[in-house]
């Protein structure tokens, strides 16, 4: 996960023009509108459930290689084992290898990986976490040469959409959506302070992919990104660049995990912007992405979870509850998307 963030200014509050009366008017308004929102809110369609246990499981295999940093042997083994795992599963894999180049000139053997379900299927939701490790704990008191074990930044993620392909293979009943899942590689090795790209050295897969899609001409109706979604007591916010660029889709990801009973990890209000691999998707791509990222509340010292980029990134700090949280709430998005639309 980038270290590099921006806060977004607040809105101003407009000139002192009306008094009391139409501030309780506009209350009052303002209440029955919510209201009249959730009247017109779609009914939950049947969605199967997420197991929390699996994901953990598979966040734990990932952590089990060791740290996944690009050009290493337990780089090359986890990403053969998620490959596997995604066939296992039914989808179809591309493996999209390249070289990348840090911004401290190494090169890197890198590889995104694209799990394709119902591949025919006009209407695609496109679904990514970023896979390696970052190479070294800079925010660590001591061992800052270390490479991060990366249980919640990176392998959280796609544990939790391992789970939500196992989910899609085993049901009788589809989303009737096609869903693409991209593993994004090269995305940790980014500095802040010294790189001077665009994204500070990081999200490197996600760029990529974004400039060399695995598709010709592919496109999504949205994406999500998932990045730091394993903590205990974990805080999602609405992120900067996200509502920014890809507003409804977030207000229909918050509404849902709202109406899960999900409100206490999803918090209704905007957070930081962040730069992560969404930006490509979003930019470069022009595929509508959000960031569903953990970042804490009301604490400008400390943005991201308390072992982000530590050697004490580490299993002990996984929280199913918050893995199904996240994963529950995907599943209900894929199959809402995938209800016909009305008159259809």
């Amino acid at each position: 996960m980038p270290f590099r963030f921006n806060l977004l200014p607040a809105g101003k509050i407009s000139a002192i023009l009306f008094l009391s009366l139409l501030a309780i008017q506009g209350c009052n308004n303002s209440t029955s509108s919510e209201q009249t929102s959730e009247q017109q809110a779609p009914k939950l369609v049947p969605a199967p459930a997420f197991n929390a246990d699996s994901a953990y499981h598979f966040v734990k295999q990932q952590v089990n290689f060791g740290p996944r940093v690009p050009n290493t042997a337990a780089h090359k083994a986890c990403g053969d084992y998620l490959v596997a795992t995604l066939r296992k599963f039914g989808f179809q894999v591309t493996e999209q290898t390249f070289v990348a180049t840090t911004f401290d000139g190494k090169k890197l053997n890198a590889r995104n990986i694209i799990g394709s379900y119902n591949p025919q299927e006009p209407k695609r939701i496109l679904l990514a976490s970023h896979w390696d490790s970052r190479p070294f704990s800079d925010q660590d008191s001591t061992v800052k040469t270390k490479p991060v074990p990366a249980a919640n930044d990176g392998a959280s993620g796609v544990g939790v959409l391992l789970e939500i392909a196992r989910v899609i293979s085993t049901q009788a009943q589809k989303p009737g959506v096609g869903v693409d899942i991209i593993f994004f590689d090269a995305e940790d090795w980014g500095n802040s302070s010294e790189a001077t790209d665009e994204y500070s050295g990081f999200c490197l897969g996600s760029q990529h992919w974004a400039a060399n899609k695995h598709v010709p001409n592919y496109t999504a109706y949205f994406g999500v990104l998932l990045d730091m979604v394993g903590a205990k007591g974990a805080t999602f916010q609405k992120e900067g660049y996200s509502v920014q660029m890809a507003d409804e889709v977030v207000r229909e990801i918050w509404g849902l995990a709202s109406r899960l009973g999900y409100s206490n990890y999803f918090i209704d209000q905007r957070g930081a912007a962040i730069t992560d691999d969404h930006l490509p998707v979003n930019k470069v791509a022009r595929i509508p992405m959000v960031d569903i990222i953990h970042t804490q509340q009301n604490n400008l010292s400390h943005t991201f979870f308390d072992q982000w980029h530590t050697s004490q990134d580490t299993m002990e700090h996984i929280d199913p509850k918050t893995l199904k949280a996240v994963g529950q709430t995907l599943v209900q998005v894929l199959y809402q998307e995938g209800q016909p639309e009305p008159g259809m």
